[in-house]
């Protein structure tokens, strides 16, 4: 927790240092911190004892029309979406994952990052705030929650269905930025 402050305090301080300081990191640093935050997703399988099949659970369907959406979108709006999806990431890994076999650190070095990034992008819109909250994009987080993470007791074997769905989403949220920029 004291390192969540930590990033907190040096985000507002690069903040006020200047909003083009923030959109050179975005320039600069999106890239980096994307790849740290994969690499983590990765290193969380690779501590995993817990293997599913797919088939094994109903998972749920992602409203594929948000990326033809956001690509289509202004500069702004593809930040707010991205933004979106990595502060929904971040609410959704604050879950109990004690079942889950991944070191605590690796998930807090995660959720560092990922809220580091989320941030970030969203200093780059000046501080105002973009439009509202996509409803579409958020109930999506909250079934996988609830179809996925509580119908199954915040198992283990839930934990990986959803790291594996959230790594899926952040590889295509990263190619739609970069294919913005």
């Amino acid at each position: 927790m004291l390192s969540r402050v930590f990033f907190v305090c040096l985000f507002l301080g690069l903040y006020s240092a200047g909003s083009s300081l923030s959109c050179r990191w975005m320039d600069h640093k999106f890239g980096q911190y994307s790849k740290n935050y994969l690499d983590l997703l990765n290193t969380m399988a690779n501590n995993s004892t817990n293997r599913t099949e797919e088939a094994e659970v109903d998972t749920v369907a992602f409203p594929s029309d948000l990326y033809s959406q956001a690509a289509k979108a202004s500069a702004e709006d593809k930040l707010g979406f991205t933004v979106q999806i990595l502060e929904e990431v971040a609410l959704l890994f604050e879950k109990d994952h004690s079942s889950a076999s991944w070191d605590s650190s690796t998930v807090e070095n995660f959720l560092n990052i990922v809220t580091m990034q989320a941030n970030s992008l969203h200093s780059c819109t000046g501080g105002h705030s973009h439009k509202k909250k996509n409803k579409k994009l958020h109930m999506y987080f909250k079934r996988l929650s609830h179809h996925v993470l509580e119908r199954m007791g915040h198992s283990a074997e839930a934990w990986e269905l959803i790291r594996k769905e959230i790594q899926t989403h952040l590889m295509r949220t990263d190619l739609n930025f970069y294919m913005s920029n």
